[in-house]
């Protein structure tokens, strides 16, 4: 069940009408004022998102929106003092022309949903989207996903899973054939090198894969990869992401929104106080055109 707090965010109702198009027909559910919190739409260069409102001195991470870009789940650091810091599971929904602010419960998983808005994943857990538009309880994968440790795990319209494992540092796939799901099986070594790999997302109609992981060739702790699917059907060497996405601090968690315009990453942009035990850290949107940039011509 969803605990609501109530938040009525009217002065960002107001930012999103004036930065909306004046003749914008409200029934239509993809403006500035309801898909994007009112946010201007950043470039090429990666900026945070929605600053004082998902973006705090808290620590966020794991942005996803639903497919009608009416829901953002993401997970939320909340307490005051380090033995009230806990992990919560957040959602801010548009609902009569506001966006309100939920707990859903404390974190599970790292959220991701299925392209046609039906599952949302959870690590090795999801739930269904019910006639009703609310979600099922939590469900758990079947043999063998429950037997790997599962953080991350993402869908494509053809229903490929693919998947990490806390502490192993390799990704996994899992197609879906006739109705019947295959074993998992490893990505050879273009995805699967360096170390620390995870959080992978694979676009909807599977032209390449996003993760994180650790390289020699890297610019820092943890960086964004793009493997994109050759003319044969095999996946291509990894590429990084490049200096505007990935610095020296830790960059995870890609994933594109689903009307394709913009990618979404966390990055640790270092300690609030200096006493603090961690870095904080913040979701970053940058427009998703940064894709095209490093798609190889052959292609």
């Amino acid at each position: 069940m969803i605990k609501t707090n109530s938040i009525t965010l009217t002065a960002l109702v107001m930012v999103g009408v004036l930065n909306s198009c004046k003749n914008s027909n409200e029934n239509n559910p993809v403006t500035f004022e309801n898909a994007y919190f009112g946010q201007q739409s950043p470039g090429l260069s990666p900026e945070p998102f929605a600053p004082g409102i998902i973006s705090t001195d808290n620590w966020e991470i794991s942005g996803v929106f639903s497919p009608d870009l009416k829901e953002f789940y993401f997970i939320r650091e909340v307490g005051e003092t380090d033995e009230e810091k806990a992990m919560q599971f957040m959602v801010y929904q548009y609902k009569d022309h506001q966006w309100q602010e939920s707990i859903i419960s404390p974190r599970v998983g790292e959220p991701l949903i299925s392209p046609n808005g039906q599952i949302m994943h959870l690590g090795k857990k999801y739930k269904e989207r019910l006639e009703n538009g609310d979600w099922s309880e939590l469900k758990s994968l079947d043999t063998p996903f429950d037997s790997i440790p599962i953080m991350q795990l993402t869908s494509s319209d053809k229903g490929t899973y693919v998947f990490d494992a806390m502490g192993e540092g390799v990704l996994r796939y899992s197609c879906l054939v006739d109705g019947l799901r295959e074993e998992p099986k490893l990505f050879g070594k273009e995805i699967n090198s360096g170390t620390a790999n995870a959080h992978p997302f694979i676009a909807p109609d599977e032209p390449y894969i996003l993760w994180d992981g650790r390289r020699e060739n890297g610019y820092g702790n943890a960086d964004i990869y793009i493997s994109f699917k050759q003319k044969d059907g095999s996946w291509g060497e990894a590429i990084n992401l490049g200096d505007k996405i990935n610095t020296s601090a830790s960059e995870n968690g890609a994933r594109v929104t689903p009307d394709g315009k913009y990618l979404f990453f966390n990055r640790n942009v270092g300690k609030i106080n200096p006493t603090d035990p961690y870095d904080d850290v913040n979701m970053f949107w940058v427009d998703a055109k940064i894709i095209e940039t490093l798609k190889p011509s052959e292609l």
